[in-house]
């Protein structure tokens, strides 16, 4: 049997399984709905399945810190519990009696999610919580590293769906070594196809003939102004750039710095744990960083230590070595540094005032990372409202720590999500952060309501006595 036959005998079977299951689950209640929903959160926040999971997530994958997955796995699923807390999406979910609207809510049936090694507990639980709060199955196809964790994780999903009698097969992944055959073969025989992390994976979703969702490529640039508070700005810029080693696409990737206070802000970096490399030792991180122009997976998502060892970096003390700088001033291809980084490193570039520097973001933006989302650590409010109405991003993220605010926080109004779109900028079909809303369907009655058709005179009357005095008389006869 080929491989592709394979793949299709395999996906055929799976698919067969979850239409199964979710022709049963679309018929439950929305008490019903929200137990499931509970148990499959629960299955990850219990923090000895937690402390588990993210501890074979770094063993698997090799990526990130298991103290930081650990935390990034509780905060992320009870945001998402707190955003799908009381909203509805079984039967009627909205009526507007002026329209005569009443909004009714379907599933859309089977999701197929591709999910990154990066997140490999984080995000598929993320997925799953969205699909199946709206009455979904779901089959995870995670990334290759991340199979062993998703199984391992599954199997206590599986245990907390069979205490609340949920249909079986509801929530599926791969029982065999996952390849693009197989992926893409997922990909054609869903309803929805949801896709985060590689963007090969994003482009075959959106050639596979099902409705898909994919979201665009990180390359996050914060702005650092005269009027910014210097030391919260280093501190949070410091505690997002570490965070599980930098494997988040909102981590920060690129500092641009007004000139007034690029001296005082870098040593304020050097504080907090910055190392800023010389000409020499850039040099030397770029040709380790990079190998023939691609990442090095063995060096992704390290501790800054172990990268500083690396390339033998000379350091006095490495007891407080948390990220490092290098300095920038070119942009582009030729330019490794301005693009994302999946470490801590931070590229550094000096900016003449605030102008500048929103330009100087634009063209990274316009060469990685358009439409994703941008910083700003500012006391000046026109400025923040400049990047907004300026900048061809979908998130602009104000004084706070990026990584953990572009995809929800506790202090912020965004939606808790670990995929965040990027709307045409990136041909990405959402401009805001994946969420429920997403994962269903809605039938849309219509009843009649009292007249309101207009006159022309209504809208034209300005614009006839301008342009065509003689046709105002007569226009509405």
């Amino acid at each position: 049997m080929s491989a592709n036959n394979s793949a299709k005998k395999i996906i055929q079977s799976l698919v067969h399984r979850a239409k199964e299951a979710q022709k049963k689950f679309e018929k439950y209640n929305q008490e019903q709905v929200d137990e499931v929903v509970t148990a499959v959160a629960w299955a990850l926040c219990n923090p000895s399945t937690n402390k588990l999971i993210s501890n074979l997530a770094v063993d698997s994958t090799g990526l990130g810190n298991a103290e930081d997955k650990i935390s990034k796995n509780k905060r992320k699923t009870l945001g998402l519990l707190r955003d799908l807390k009381g909203v509805k999406t079984v039967g009627v979910i909205s009526e507007d009696k002026q329209k005569g609207i009443i909004e009714i809510a379907k599933p859309v049936g089977i999701v197929g999610a591709v999910t990154p090694s990066t997140n490999p507990a984080a995000t598929p639980v993320n997925n799953i919580l969205n699909a199946i709060k709206g009455r979904n199955s779901i089959i995870i196809s995670p990334s290759p590293a991340g199979l062993k964790v998703f199984k391992e994780l599954l199997s206590y999903i599986n245990k907390e769906l069979e205490k609340i009698d949920a249909p079986k097969n509801l929530v599926q992944t791969f029982d065999v070594p996952i390849t693009k055959d197989l992926t893409n073969e997922l990909m054609k025989n869903v309803d929805l196809v949801i896709v985060t992390g590689s963007q090969n994976n994003v482009k075959e979703a959106a050639k596979s003939g099902t409705p898909a969702i994919g979201v665009g490529q990180g390359n996050v640039t914060v702005i650092v102004d005269e009027s910014a508070n210097l030391k919260d700005a280093a501190h949070n810029i410091k505690i997002s750039k570490i965070f599980d080693n930098a494997t988040s696409c909102s981590s920060e990737n690129n500092l641009v710095l007004v000139k007034n206070v690029y001296d005082e802000f870098i040593n304020l970096m050097k504080l907090e744990g910055g190392v800023l490399l010389n000409n020499s030792e850039k040099k030397l991180l770029e040709k380790a960083l990079w190998i023939k122009g691609k990442l090095n997976r063995n060096l992704i998502a390290k501790p800054a230590i172990k990268i500083a060892n690396e390339i033998k970096l000379n350091l006095n003390s490495k007891d407080n070595v948390k990220f490092l700088m290098v300095e920038e001033n070119g942009i582009g291809p030729q330019h490794l540094f301005s693009g994302e980084k999946l470490s801590p490193v931070l590229t550094v570039y000096r900016a003449d005032d605030f102008n500048h520097a929103k330009n100087v973001a634009n063209e990274i933006l316009n060469y990685q990372g358009i439409g994703h989302s941008i910083g700003i650590h500012t006391n000046k409010n026109e400025r923040i409202m400049q990047l907004g109405l300026d900048l061809p991003v979908c998130r602009v993220i104000v004084n706070q720590a990026h990584a953990f605010a572009t995809g929800g926080s506790f202090t912020n109004g965004l939606p808790f999500s670990l995929s965040m779109g990027c709307g045409t900028w990136q041909k990405n079909t959402i401009d805001n952060n994946l969420n429920y809303k997403h994962f269903i369907n809605t039938t849309k009655i219509s009843t009649t309501i009292k007249g309101n058709e207009p006159k022309l005179k209504d809208f034209f009357e300005e614009y006839c006595n301008k342009h065509h005095p003689k046709e105002l008389k007569n226009i509405d006869q």
